[in-house]
This record gives C-alpha cells, structure tokens and sequence, in this order.
C-alpha cells in the first residue's frame, strides 16, 4: 500500500476500469486510502464485491457498476452511473486490458478486434465521457497504462502489443485534445508486475519469479501497488503541469 499522501485527492472523484483485480485493484486501494471517491468498472463481480468490502472503512467506499468494456453504450452509460454516486470525475484511470498469449500465425479478423476493443478503444471513448465532466470541474487527469510489452517486441502477444503501443499514441493525441480545458492526460508503462493472475499464469513458481526479476536492475518483484502510486500522483496537483508523457515503471527491465 503507497506511503504518499496527496491531501488533494481528498472527496475527488475517480474512476477506474478494470479495478476489480490486480493493477486495477491497487489503483482502486490507493485512491480509497487517500479519502477519494472512487467509482469502477469490471465485469469480476465475486471480485469487485470482496474488494468494495476489504475498503469497507474507508472514508469513502468505492462504488461499482458491471459493464462490459467492448459495448461503447454500456461503457458511457455506467460512467454516468456511477458519477451519480460520486460526483462528476476529475480523474479517470483507464485500467482495464486482456494480456492473453497468441501467435502471429493464429490472428483472425475476429481476434483482431477483439482484443483492440479492450485494450485500446475504450481509453478514447471513456476519455469522451469524462472530458465534459472535466471541463466542468475546471480540469482534470487521465492516465492511461500502457506496457512496456510493446517495447520489446512480444512474439507471443502481437496484438496486444500493438495496442499498447496504441496507447501512447492515443495518449499524446489525446493531451493535445484536451489540454486547452485544462485536463492533462499522460500514461504509464508498467513491466512484469506480480499480479495473483500473473502468478498463476506466467510465473506460476518461485524460481520463474527470481527469473524475471533477475532482468529488472531492482531486483524485487514488482508489485500493483507500484504502478498505483504513479497514477495516484500523475492524478494529484503535484503533477499539475506534466502532459502528454509516459511514465515506465518497470524496474529497470532489460
């Protein structure tokens, strides 16, 4: 759990998509500590049940909406839900992503733009529906999180890859959009984070761990709680005049 205290993020509101489990959760945890008004989308509802009550004492506790991030309308209409409960967003995590494995050889159309449709489309359009509420509130920060994946080529993710490169596009276009109403928008990069569903998947032993952390210059297993920190103060004043930048965070990976 992050050590920063950013007094600002107090009664702010923020959504977060995919914050039901790992990087997602975390960020949902960070910005629940910091006395935020937290609103999040997952379609996990076991997991986004367990979490709303761990954050039970929080001074505020996160509200959560089912949706399905690849349907546009659902996605719009649970935003305007959920900033019912918490008021209108000034911070907008745009979280949610699909990192299963598939080989060049193997892409369909279908598969295509299906992994597009989560990992890509809807940071623009969540962006959309938040931006007015932005505006109204005098500004506001969206961070987008990317990977550093795209960086080194994934053979055994192209898709995925190249939307996360995407990203970073999307994320500086997206700066110069929404830059003259005062909302900054920027991205994160994070390496191999240690999530229970990485664990299980990718690294499922000790010694697959130590190998990945053998590559990173801090050798530590790098956690969720690391990438929430990051988005907790690209949301906060502090970073007030930082835009249109991409921030890794991947322990010196190599």
């Amino acid at each position: 759990m992050s050590s920063a205290n950013h007094s600002d993020l107090s009664g702010r509101a923020v959504m977060v998509t995919g914050g039901a489990s790992g990087i997602g959760a975390d960020i949902v945890r960070g910005f629940a500590m910091q006395g935020a008004r937290v609103g999040f989308l997952d379609i996990q509802d076991a997991a986004a049940v367990a979490l709303i009550a761990e954050l039970g004492a929080a001074r505020h506790v996160p509200v959560f909406r089912h949706c399905d991030l690849t349907d546009l309308a659902a996605l719009k209409s649970s935003i305007e839900a959920l900033a019912l409960m918490t008021g209108p967003f000034g911070v907008l995590i745009n979280n949610a992503a699909n990192d299963q494995r598939h080989r060049f050889e193997d892409v369909t159309e279908a598969m295509w733009e299906d992994l597009m449709a989560i990992n890509l489309r809807p940071q623009l359009f969540a962006g959309q529906s938040v931006a007015p509420m932005m505006a109204g509130l005098g500004g506001g920060s969206i961070v987008n999180i990317s990977s550093v994946a795209w960086r080194f080529g994934p053979e055994e993710m192209p898709v995925y890859g190249a939307a996360k490169a995407g990203v970073v596009g999307l994320t500086k276009a997206m700066a110069r959009a929404l830059g003259p109403q005062n909302i900054r928008v920027n991205a994160i990069e994070p390496g191999a984070v240690m999530t229970e569903r990485q664990r299980q998947l990718w690294y499922p032993t000790q010694e697959s761990v130590d190998a990945m952390t053998a590559r990173q210059v801090l050798q530590r297993p790098l956690l969720g709680s690391d990438i929430a920190d990051m988005a907790l103060f690209l949301a906060s004043d502090a970073a007030r005049m930082i835009t249109k930048q991409v921030f890794v965070v991947d322990a010196g990976i190599s």
